[in-house]
């Protein structure tokens, strides 16, 4: 459904070009997942992440650890154990388990927040660098390279221009 849209939309915008004139009219599109994964910007934000999956990780194996030292400890003490202690030992094993599974579903949500907050920051800066390189270079329309294309003109790829400038603009 949304292919057709998208087909319908390009096909109204070349038939707008084609009646205002064709001569006066550019256009071009912008890989922006490209741009966002190659991007200085982009490279450091995936490896903030990287460093904070990596302290949940070892967080993760930390817990991990201890709930295999609860469980064997439960499993070797069980036919030892008053049958109140070993409840008492499950309960804290069960408890344990469901604070590791709290931190998992915890720990995967902030990740994806905070990936989601770096990829719209970072879109919204190279959406604004888009526009300002379109206007000052007089385009009619820049579209976003996507699947739904079925072609575009590499000359019309301002994927490169812009992640260059993108790239400049964040060193300042």
């Amino acid at each position: 459904m949304r292919t057709i849209i998208t087909t319908v939309f390009f096909t109204l915008i070349m038939a707008m070009a084609a009646v205002a004139g064709a001569a006066d009219v550019k256009l071009a599109s912008v890989d922006v997942q490209k741009v966002l994964v190659l991007s200085n910007a982009g490279k450091e934000a995936k490896e903030q992440l990287a460093l904070k999956a990596g302290k949940y990780e070892n967080e993760k194996n930390a817990k991990e650890e201890e709930l295999k030292k609860l469980k064997a400890d439960l499993e070797k003490q069980s036919v030892l154990l008053s049958e109140t202690a070993r409840n008492a030992k499950e309960k804290d094993y069960q408890q344990k388990l469901k604070e590791y599974q709290r931190f998992l579903k915890d720990a995967q949500d902030d990740l994806q927040a905070k990936n989601d907050e770096y990829t719209n920051k970072i879109v919204e800066d190279i959406v604004k660098v888009i526009q300002e390189y379109g206007r000052k270079n007089s385009y009619s329309f820049i579209f976003v390279k996507n699947d739904s294309m079925i072609y575009t003109d590499d000359k019309s790829d301002l994927t490169d221009e812009i992640l260059k400038i993108f790239n400049e603009a964040k060193k300042k």
